[in-house]
C-alpha cells in the first residue's frame, strides 16, 4: 500500500456529499477537436456513475473527480436516462466523447450491457468515439464488446498512464498500476485497430519544475509508438486532494505556462503522434499559469497547437515571467531537491 493511500481516504472523509441527480449527466457540450487532419465540432457527455473504483479504497493524490459521483442507489437505468438525456442534445458532431470520471468499461461502473447500448446508439452516428479506462478494465470482454462496432466507427480508448515513470507514478500519484499494466493494455487496443490516447500528468507533486519537464519528455519519448493521441494534462488543484493539501500550503505550484509550451514543442519535435493539451483552470492560481499580463495569449496558442499541431508560433512569445520561471527551473532543485534524487540513491 502507498503511503499516500491514508492520506487520500483521510481527505475525502472530510467531504460532505451533495445531493446530485441521478438521472442527469454531470454535464454535456460541445467543443472544437482535431480528427485526423480536419478541425471538426465534438459532443463531450460526462456519465454520473458511482465513481471510480480506485477512488473508493485507494485514490490518486491529485483526482478530486469523487466529487461528482452518485450515490450507490444509482440504478442502470439511472445511466441509461443520464445517456438519452445528453444525446437530445448532440447535433451530429463527428467525434463523440463519453466519460464517466472514471473507467467505461469497469462495470461496476457502468453495467456491461449498457455499454452495448451506449455502442450501438452511438457508433452509427459519430465518425469516432471516445472512452476512457483504467487498464485493469481493458480486457478480452471489452475488447470483443468493442470488435463489432469498429466498422461502424473509429474507438479511441484513453488511458490515464501520467508517467512512464513507475516511482513517480506509485509515491507521486498512487495510481495503483505499473507502465507494464498500461502497456499490456496498451498493445492490446493496438493489436485490434483500436485507437491509444494516452494521457501525461504535468508537474506531479514532488518534483521540481523542471524535473516535471523532463518526466513528461521522457514519457512522451516511451509511448509515442503506441499512442494515437498524447494528451497532457496539466495539474490544477482539485478539492479535498492531497495535491490541494500541499498546495494550501504553498509547498506544490501548478506549472508554468512556459513549462508546456516548452514540452508541447519539444514533443513535437520527437514525434509525429497527435498532441493535445487540456488545460483545466489555465490562469488562475489553481491551474497553470504565468502571470495576468501573458496567461490569456499563452492559453489561446495551446489550445491552437491541439487544433493545427503547428508549434512555428510558439518561439515568439516573451513577458517578463519568463525570466523568473528560467531562475526557478535553474535553482530549484539545489534549494528544495526532488524525487529523483530519491530515485538515484541520493537519500
Amino acid at each position: 500500500m502507498s503511503l499516500l493511500t491514508p492520506f487520500c481516504q483521510q481527505l475525502k472523509q472530510q467531504y460532505i456529499p451533495k445531493q446530485r441527480s441521478t438521472t442527469h449527466p454531470v454535464r454535456c457540450w460541445s467543443e472544437t477537436d482535431r480528427h485526423h487532419t480536419s478541425i471538426v465540432d465534438a459532443f463531450v457527455i460526462i456519465l454520473r456513475t458511482t465513481g471510480c473504483s480506485w477512488s473508493h479504497t485507494d485514490g490518486c493524490s491529485m483526482c478530486g473527480y469523487f466529487t461528482d459521483s452518485a450515490p450507490d442507489s444509482l440504478t442502470t437505468k439511472d445511466i441509461e436516462t443520464q445517456v438519452h438525456q445528453a444525446m437530445q442534445r448532440y447535433h451530429g458532431e463527428p467525434v463523440l466523447k463519453i466519460f464517466t470520471s472514471g473507467s467505461f468499461f469497469d462495470t461496476k461502473e457502468i453495467s456491461r450491457s449498457l455499454q452495448q447500448k451506449i455502442l450501438s446508439l452511438c457508433a452509427t452516428q459519430a465518425k469516432k468515439i471516445v472512452f476512457e479506462s483504467r487498464p485493469e478494465y481493458i480486457t478480452k470482454a471489452s475488447i470483443d464488446l468493442l470488435t463489432p462496432f469498429l466498422k461502424k466507427t473509429e474507438i479511441e480508448v484513453g488511458i490515464g498512464l501520467e508517467t512512464a515513470n513507475d516511482l513517480i507514478r506509485e509515491h507521486a500519484i498512487n495510481k495503483g498500476f505499473s507502465y507494464d499494466d498500461y502497456l499490456t493494455a496498451a498493445t492490446s487496443l493496438q493489436n485490434n485497430n483500436i485507437g491509444v490516447k494516452t494521457y501525461v500528468f504535468v508537474k506531479p507533486l514532488f518534483l521540481t519544475e523542471k524535473d516535471a519537464i523532463n518526466d513528461a519528455l521522457n514519457t512522451v519519448e516511451t509511448v509515442k509508438n503506441i499512442s494515437t493521441t498524447i494528451s497532457f494534462n496539466p495539474a490544477n488543484i482539485q478539492r479535498h486532494t492531497v495535491m490541494e493539501y500541499f498546495w494550501r500550503r504553498q509547498y506544490y505550484r501548478p506549472p508554468w505556462l512556459w513549462s508546456i509550451l516548452e514540452i508541447l514543442s519539444e514533443s513535437k519535435q520527437k514525434t509525429t503522434t497527435r498532441l493535445q493539451c487540456d488545460i483545466v483552470g489555465g490562469g488562475s492560481h489553481r491551474g497553470a499559469h504565468n502571470c495576468p499580463a501573458c496567461d490569456k495569449e499563452i492559453l489561446e496558442k495551446i489550445r491552437t497547437l491541439s487544433l493545427t499541431q503547428h508549434t512555428d508560433k510558439i518561439s515568439s512569445l516573451s513577458c517578463n515571467c519568463k525570466k523568473i520561471w528560467t531562475a526557478q527551473c535553474n535553482t530549484e532543485k539545489l534549494t528544495f531537491g526532488s524525487i529523483i534524487d530519491y530515485q538515484q540513491g541520493y537519500q
